[in-house]
């Protein structure tokens, strides 16, 4: 354990690659995004999957990082869910058919904050520009204190059969401190009504390393969590990152230290492995019969800006304020205030405020992350990295070899078991990108 501390570095979380602080917008231009777009339209046999964001929320949970707008007024829903048909129908229009929706997911901010008839309006304004694939998933986000009954009728009604609450922590005193208040009574009146209603998945979001938190505080949440028995448990290391996030500045002195935090992780994975759920690809827990097990064993699993999923997205359309578009060879990113979301809508252009179009080099290297994010493992030939004449890491990767955490050489590289709770510095050294460039970034620490 103590060989893996040194390496609690800050790196990224390699939700994409290249990561959006190495994106390089100066050459991104609408006209070349579209061009990947109807590419990747075709590549995913006209498979869509949709994430949309929805940043309302009525208070602010100090611990988040996400893009969030904090109010109470409830007047500000339709006009955002108006701007946002109108941003899908502008896909519409650029895509060469009819789409088939594979996946939908709401994401936030806070997606309950808005009333059951306006997620319906909004829900059925989306489909209704395409045709549900036969395998089509649909899930979405809800804050255990405010998801109703009737959230979870409405959407069930459309087809969602997922569902994720965050929880973060059961203990009061961290509750308060990261002002994030549901009780454990609360968290299971809604999971019990969700399958009830017959969603046949519940995900717990889970957070270790807030402030406040103690061996025993921790261990206290691991057992209520484990009592309610979710499908599947994403149990996240927080990232403080109060440059980005001021608000996280006020509870600094609560904070975990390291060797803390590294208890906790171990902690819960210990826990969840005892009682009966296996792990899959980074911070995710899932159990037995589970369709991210079965793809995992298939080679299908992956990983995109909504996490894991047991297929590959070749076509990932974002939706909403500062949401992300994937077409596989390009990102795209949405303006992230709701004023200049408005603006481009309202003249109809699309609300992209910067992007990437992906070179021959960072698709070898994205692929090759992602292979180690989802199975621990990936093969390539020594040549095609002198194809692409890049700068790797090879001195942290001779030294990961040479403490027992990876065995790579010129056919591939695979993740031993000591090795896979540091995956994202491990990838770190396949980021050309961030090995190139002598720039330091705000990321928050591998654990």
């Amino acid at each position: 354990m103590q060989d893996l501390k040194k390496y609690n570095q800050p790196v990224p979380r390699y939700t994409s690659y290249p990561t959006v602080p190495f994106w390089q917008p100066e050459s991104f231009t609408l006209e070349a995004y579209q061009k990947t777009l109807q590419s990747a339209f075709w590549e995913s046999s006209k498979e869509v999957s949709i994430y949309i964001h929805l940043p309302f929320c009525e208070s602010l949970c100090t611990y988040c990082a996400c893009n969030t707008r904090i109010t109470k007024n409830h007047q500000v829903e339709e006009p955002y869910l108006d701007h946002v048909l109108k941003e899908w129908q502008l896909y519409i229009a650029m895509l060469p058919e009819k789409p088939l929706i594979r996946e939908i997911h709401l994401g936030g901010g806070t997606p309950t904050f808005f009333a059951p008839e306006n997620l319906n309006k909004l829900l059925t304004g989306i489909i209704s520009k395409a045709t549900l694939s036969k395998d089509f998933q649909m899930s979405f986000e809800g804050h255990p204190a405010n998801t109703t009954a009737k959230h979870l009728e409405t959407l069930h009604d459309i087809g969602f059969n997922r569902v994720s609450f965050g929880i973060q922590d059961f203990d009061l005193n961290v509750q308060k401190l990261i002002n994030r208040m549901q009780s454990f009574d609360q968290v299971k009146a809604v999971t019990d009504k969700a399958r009830a209603i017959g969603y046949t998945s519940v995900n717990y979001d889970v957070v270790y390393g807030l402030p406040g938190q103690t061996i025993k505080s921790v261990q206290k949440t691991l057992e209520q969590i484990i009592q309610l028995k979710p499908e599947r448990i994403a149990y996240y290391s927080y990232a403080h990152v109060p440059t980005l996030r001021p608000a996280q500045k006020s509870y600094e002195a609560y904070l975990p230290n390291g060797d803390e935090k590294w208890g906790f992780m171990q902690l819960g994975k210990d826990a969840f492995i005892k009682a009966g759920y296996q792990e899959v690809g980074m911070d995710h827990y899932v159990l037995p019969g589970d369709e991210l097990l079965e793809a995992r064993e298939e080679g299908d699993l992956h990983r995109n800006f909504m996490g894991y999923t047991p297929f590959t997205s070749k076509l990932l359309v974002g939706l909403g304020v500062s949401a992300i578009s994937d077409s596989w060879s390009g990102f795209a990113q949405n303006e992230k205030s709701i004023p200049a979301y408005y603006e481009c809508l309202d003249k109809e252009l699309l609300p992209i405020t910067k992007g990437h179009i992906h070179t021959r080099a960072d698709l070898f290297f994205r692929k090759h992350i992602l292979n180690l994010m989802c199975d621990f493992k990936t093969s390539w030939h020594e040549s095609e990295f002198m194809e692409y004449g890049v700068l790797l890491n090879y001195e942290l990767l001779d030294q990961l070899q040479a403490e027992g955490f990876i065995i790579y050489n010129e056919d591939g590289m695979s993740v031993r078991e000591e090795g896979r709770e540091i995956i994202r510095v491990i990838c770190s050294a396949l980021d050309a990108r961030m090995c190139s460039e002598n720039k330091t970034h705000p990321f928050s620490k591998a654990v």
